[in-house]
């Protein structure tokens, strides 16, 4: 679970970056329905892999919600991946 909210969180947070583009003019704005609508989605998967991440590990209510909110912000994505990461390495791996 942890590693497919891992990538979720990847793709958000470089989502989110890429949105930001379109304001500094770095990207087109004609391109800003498609980046919003798949910005959209992923932020929605973030937010429902979040949740079920933070059940399956038993985060407290501060860390789901220092997830949630690291969300919001422009790169606070790379905190989340070294929480995640530290998180992998605490959980010992499924027998495969």
């Amino acid at each position: 679970m942890l590693n497919i909210f891992r990538i979720a969180s990847l793709l958000e947070g470089c989502s989110y970056l890429l949105i930001l583009s379109v304001t500094v003019g770095l990207i087109s704005r004609d391109l800003v329905f498609a980046l919003g609508i798949t910005h959209g989605a992923l932020f929605v998967l973030y937010v429902l892999l979040s949740l079920l991440a933070s059940h399956k590990q038993s985060w407290s209510l501060i860390t789901w919600l220092l997830v949630f909110l690291a969300s919001l912000v422009p790169f606070a994505f790379i905190a989340v991946e070294l929480f995640v990461q530290k998180e992998l390495k605490k959980s010992p791996s499924p027998a495969a």
